[in-house]
């Protein structure tokens, strides 16, 4: 289980169940890794190294994607979808520092390629909701460990 946060279009109206259809209908339209977003994902490279420090990078023909360890943090371009995932593992101050790094990335990435970061847990744009993201990410994730256990 992750949390999940997608880049999308801005628009005057956000509707989260609009907005996962579109996101569904262009990854499957999408055969190949759009230009402007390989364009964007090599501006993005040095800001996200600067911003996060070890990280991994990967590559494929319809794929890139950032993997930061520590965290559990993935930010992955796949066709023309892009979106930022965090495993719940995080509570507390730790998931502070977790949304502090996401907030990073989200500027980042919405700098570099126009798109706007959007959170489907809060159903609002992420940069209106990170408070209420990192209260998300802390109580899910010690709601997973009284289940299942650390």
């Amino acid at each position: 289980m992750s949390y999940d946060i997608y880049f999308v279009r801005p628009r005057p109206v956000l509707d989260w169940d609009e907005l996962a259809e579109e996101l569904e209908e262009a990854a499957e339209a999408a055969p190949d890794l759009p230009k402007a977003l390989i364009d964007a994902w090599e501006r993005m490279v040095p800001h996200l190294t600067e911003a996060l420090g070890q990280v991994e990078f990967s590559r494929g023909a319809r794929t890139r994607k950032l993997s930061h360890d520590d965290t559990g943090i993935e930010l992955s371009i796949i066709g023309d979808e892009v979106s930022l995932t965090i495993p719940y593992w995080h509570t507390r101050e730790a998931a502070g520092l977790a949304f502090e790094m996401i907030a990073a990335i989200v500027s980042i990435v919405e700098r570099e390629t126009g798109l706007i970061a959007f959170d489907p847990q809060t159903e609002r744009p992420f940069t209106e909701a990170v408070t209420e993201a990192e209260a998300v990410m802390s109580s899910n994730t010690e709601d997973l460990r009284r289940r299942y256990g650390n």
